[in-house]
């Protein structure tokens, strides 16, 4: 894998090294589907990540859901033939319903055969991580979780690890097989995962990559109230009460201070708001999402970003907290 300079950190007991920030590839699965993000030209996507790679990014998250399929075969287009390719971590359980919106399976025959789908797809040999996208349904998990331990068995996927799972969750699937890795979302507009989660998942080792650490666009210093109101029919965030009052006005409030303190580091609002999430000791990688290659920069500035605590209190002072 690559030598970069950019900061890196142990992903739990996996083995891998990876860059403090890596490249998340849920917007360039594009619209179309319930989660979606609107249009999405696929030669910018490839652009973006490649250029992620230049400056030192390692590792990729994506996921068979985002764009059903599309995001996966962009990612494959990104990383064909390269010499040496990043670390390309996956997921598995929310299907096409056939109407463009999400159905869950956690049953064992499914979860094999799209971790067949992914391979195709991402063109590698093996998934260096192959996660499960949401316990749902909850009754499953275990089921699902010992699909993921047998395609580990059988060599397809190299480490296994869970998204959105609480601490309850993990105890019972630890039972079965060690879980390796947990990506949760974490941001300063959603911090519910620190009461618990988080210091669960350190106390057991368990390796930590947070996804949407600039509130899904909301703390990038770019998202306006106009550019809100302009946002296509099919980009989720349309619906979603952070991007409206009365929660709008308080993020808003929030990029303001973010952006005090970029400017006295010279970086952006992002950087500083995906800094903030790696400065939780229990975090070692945060998902950044990249659509356009001119995005990649300012936001890798957070690999090597460190905030002091003064930074900190004044964040956070900002949302009252």
């Amino acid at each position: 894998m690559y030598s970069t300079q950019l900061r890196t950190s142990k992903l739990g007991a996996t083995g891998m090294e990876i860059t403090r920030v890596g490249v998340g590839a849920w917007a360039i699965g594009g619209g179309g589907w319930e989660f979606g993000w609107g249009p999405q030209e696929d030669e910018e996507s490839v652009a973006a990540i490649q250029r992620a790679l230049e400056v030192g990014i390692n590792w990729i998250d994506t996921a068979a859901a985002y764009g059903f399929g599309r995001s996966e075969q962009v990612v494959g287009r990104a990383i064909a033939g390269l010499a040496r390719r990043p670390y390309v971590f996956t997921k598995a359980s929310l299907l096409d319903d056939g109407t463009g919106r999400v159905r869950h399976s956690l049953k064992r025959d499914s979860i094999l055969r799209e971790a067949e789908a992914s391979l195709t797809r991402l063109g590698v040999e093996a998934i260096d991580l192959y996660q499960i996208h949401w316990p749902i349904p909850e009754e499953d998990i275990e089921e699902g979780w010992s699909a993921l331990a047998e395609l580990k068995e059988q060599g397809l996927v190299r480490h296994i690890g869970v998204s959105n799972f609480d601490a309850g969750q993990l105890r019972r699937i630890q039972a079965i097989a060690p879980v390796e890795t947990l990506q949760p979302p974490y941001s300063l507009v959603d911090r519910g995962v620190e009461e618990e989660i988080l210091p669960f998942a350190e106390h057991e080792g368990i390796g930590v990559i947070v996804y949407s650490p600039m509130g899904s666009g909301l703390l990038t210093g770019a998202m306006t109230r106009e550019r809100i109101e302009r946002l296509p029919a099919d980009d989720w965030r349309a619906r979603d009460p952070r991007f409206a009052e009365p929660q709008l006005s308080k993020h808003l409030a929030l990029v303001a201070r973010l952006q005090a303190v970029a400017d006295r580091y010279g970086v952006t609002p992002g950087a500083v708001a995906v800094a903030w999430t790696l400065h939780n000791r229990a975090v070692d990688g945060a998902i950044t999402g990249f659509r356009r290659p001119a995005q990649v920069d300012p936001v890798v500035a957070a690999a090597g970003l460190e905030l002091t605590e003064q930074d900190i209190s004044e964040i956070e002072a900002s949302e009252g907290r």
